[in-house]
């Protein structure tokens, strides 16, 4: 998989997230909403240090509204496309 193949791919599965979160019955609050719309962002500008922020505030933030696990799921995708690109999405270990 090619780094732009794999940023696509973060950003389809980040997509799959948003509708999955934002469907009737999910679990999208406002401030979850803006931080994945945040993320879609820094993953196309290819912005290392805002992927790595962003993705740990998605993190906490689907954590905090009681994620289902297929949202968890989608989130562990997102985060496997982004290291296939070359991204490092946590700031330890």
């Amino acid at each position: 998989m090619t780094t732009s193949d794999a940023r696509d791919t973060a950003q389809l599965k980040l997509e799959a997230l948003i509708a999955l979160i934002g469907s009737p019955g999910g679990i999208a609050t406002p401030d979850l909403l803006q931080e994945c719309e945040a993320l879609k962002r820094a993953i196309a500008a290819f912005h290392l240090e805002a992927i790595r922020f962003r993705m740990f505030n998605v993190d906490r933030a689907l954590t905090r509204a009681g994620a289902s696990e297929p949202a968890r799921q989608l989130f562990e995708e997102v985060r496997v496309a982004l290291e296939a690109a070359g991204f490092h999405t946590r700031s330890h270990g």
